[in-house]
């Protein structure tokens, strides 16, 4: 066998070739509450009173692995404990978990407005020839719910990736992305952006070899409204918004902005990264 000192390294130079979004938080509901007000109303079926705050902790999951980790909550795990004389079994996160599918069939369309900026950002990126993506935690049941209510208000992707579509699941490991790449044709991974409000969407989108951009005001991690974000101070604003894209940051984000609006602004900065030959 022949040796070398030398070893070949490629740099890619090209464009950006897709955008691969999650949808609560950060295409459509503003706040990301379709999935954890639906959470609190199906733990509160078998008695047991969650926060909103509790179910915001686990978000980014697949939807039984999300109730699954609410249980490990010491919090949650107690209040368990008293009311059924134990810890959260398997059976009971199966049964909670068949209470919540048809609570969050019947209502995500009900949370699933289109965020301010999203149709704008999404047309910028086709005119530039930028293929759109996206996944998310919910199952296909409810992305079959999701994705005509977004098409009525004109937001529409190029594909969409269930978190049961696929055997070995969801997030945070890499394969909703990476099923991305494979429908859509992108030929390198450092061309690609993962956008997401949660943790685990910035370690899915890192775990595939994108670049990732975490949301702060518009995700889960603020979890606000819209118009509760308006009626805020500046000063609460900014101070939420900073403990935000510090978690996301500490994730592993690249980028971190408010919502998907501001969006344009970074695919422009690594589009000059990658021309330089960077990589994520």
């Amino acid at each position: 066998m022949l040796q070398t000192p030398y070893r070949h390294s490629r740099h890619y130079h090209g464009p950006v070739q897709a955008v691969v979004f999650d949808w609560a938080g950060t295409l459509v509901d503003y706040g990301s509450f379709a999935p954890t007000q639906v959470l609190i109303d199906a733990f509160k079926g078998f008695g047991i009173d969650i926060t909103l705050a509790e179910a915001r902790i686990p978000m980014g999951l697949a939807k039984w692995d999300h109730i699954a980790a609410l249980g490990q909550l010491p919090s949650v795990d107690a209040r368990w404990r008293a009311r059924f004389g134990h810890s959260m079994r398997r059976d009971d996160i199966d049964g909670l978990y068949a209470a919540f599918m048809p609570l969050q069939v019947e209502r995500v369309a009900h949370y699933s407005t289109v965020i301010p900026g999203a149709l704008p950002v999404l047309a910028s990126l086709r005119e530039r020839g930028i293929k759109i993506g996206s996944c998310s935690g919910y199952p296909r049941v409810v992305m079959d719910k999701l994705l005509p209510h977004a098409a009525a208000q004109g937001l529409e992707v190029d594909h969409a990736v269930a978190t049961d579509d696929l055997k070995p699941g969801g997030r945070p490991g890499p394969w909703m992305a990476l099923a991305n790449v494979i429908e859509l044709g992108v030929s390198e991974l450092a061309s690609c952006i993962k956008v997401d409000d949660t943790v685990p969407g910035i370690e899915e989108g890192l775990a595939a070899g994108m670049w990732t951009v975490g949301l702060s005001l518009s995700g889960n991690e603020v979890g606000l409204s819209l118009d509760e974000v308006q009626a805020l101070p500046a000063a609460e604003v900014e101070a939420r918004r900073r403990r935000a894209a510090n978690k996301l940051a500490q994730a592993g984000a690249h980028y971190v902005i408010d919502s998907i609006a501001d969006l344009p602004a970074v695919v422009a900065a690594i589009a000059l990264r990658l021309a330089r030959g960077e990589r994520p």
